[in-house]
């Protein structure tokens, strides 16, 4: 049964980190916050579907417009985790997982695109952030920083 879930407004704030797990799925959190939104019409400057959250999709063999129906649906997490367990064409196991997530929250730029990207979100947060050497270090400072905090 789904019920209304309130929308993440991401003019507010800033959608759940990647690091954040939902079935023990990193990134999945973040992209539903993203993908609540953009339905409201408050993603901000977040985007669905963005290339981090083709990462999650491809992981997990999901299309992007079938998940976004079920959001739009005002499924909650729980129902969204069925509904992936139900739908998704790489069925992976709990060790899977695990270690893709793991292997999620340490990636870096690979790409001379990535790396380009990267530094400009560590040079506009932070620049003398010395500790910022992943994908999710970038993002977690660029949304501190982005709704108010100091770097």
């Amino acid at each position: 049964m789904s019920h209304h879930i309130p929308t993440t407004d991401l003019t507010q704030r800033p959608p759940r980190s990647p690091r954040a797990r939902l079935g023990d799925y990193a990134l999945l959190p973040r992209m539903l916050d993203k993908g609540r939104a953009e339905l409201a019409g408050k993603n901000g400057e977040y985007h669905y579907a963005c290339p981090l959250d083709q990462h999650i999709l491809g992981f997990l063999g999901l299309d992007a417009a079938a998940l976004k129906a079920e959001l739009a649906a005002g499924k909650g997490d729980g129902e969204i985790l069925e509904w992936i367990a139900a739908n998704q064409k790489n069925p992976r196991t709990p060790w899977e997982i695990a270690q893709w997530s793991a292997w999620r929250e340490t990636t870096v730029p690979t790409d001379v695109e990535g790396r380009e990207f990267f530094n400009g979100l560590h040079k506009a947060a932070g620049e003398k952030r010395e500790d910022i050497a992943t994908w999710a270090d970038v993002l977690d400072l660029d949304d501190y920083v982005t709704f108010g905090g100091k770097a």
